[in-house]
């Protein structure tokens, strides 16, 4: 089992608000990548968290 599939498997025992902040997350993780050192992403993975959670 791939680490995607593991993770697509094991997501859908989460909250949907859960489901999506992960998403998000890894979205903006796969978007850095590049980065050897990614700026300001803790601040965006907190945004990310509070624009669910309201």
């Amino acid at each position: 089992m791939t680490n995607d599939n593991y993770l697509k498997t094991n997501l859908k025992q989460f909250s949907p608000e859960v489901q999506e902040i992960v998403t998000k997350v890894l979205q903006l993780e796969k978007k850095k990548l590049y980065q050897k050192a990614p700026r300001h992403i803790n601040e965006e993975i907190l945004k990310i968290i509070k624009d669910v959670v309201q």
